[in-house]
């Protein structure tokens, strides 16, 4: 189940604020308050859903295409194409999430070393 007072609820829903990187009606992205990186961007998705699974459950394919679509945009916001880059999405206890909203993680700018 689903819970709205998760930190990035909160940021979606303005509540907290955070750097961010690119928004629009449907996605978020923004800069890591604890980056693992020399770049460190969350992307999330502005419908309330806990994770991948749930994300592409509740999502039709549009939504879907139009996050993954919006990632690619911002890897060359960032400049981090040519150079490489590390996305991972971490799933339940055992996967190690710790916000229950489906997010990615874009890490760049050195050789990541996760």
């Amino acid at each position: 189940m689903y819970n709205e007072n998760n930190i990035f609820a909160k940021i979606i829903k303005g509540q907290i604020p955070c750097e961010k990187v690119y928004e629009d009606k449907n996605v978020l992205f923004f800069n890591d308050i604890n980056p693992m990186a020399k770049i460190h961007v969350l992307g999330i998705p502005k419908i309330f859903c806990v994770d991948f699974s749930d994300f592409i459950l509740k999502s039709e394919d549009s939504i879907v295409s139009d996050f993954f679509k919006k990632t690619e945009m911002v890897i060359d916001t960032l400049g981090i194409r040519e150079t490489g880059y590390k996305i991972f999405s971490n799933s339940g206890v055992n996967g190690g999430q710790e916000v229950p909203h489906f997010h990615i993680h874009i890490l760049g700018g050195e050789k990541v070393k996760l």
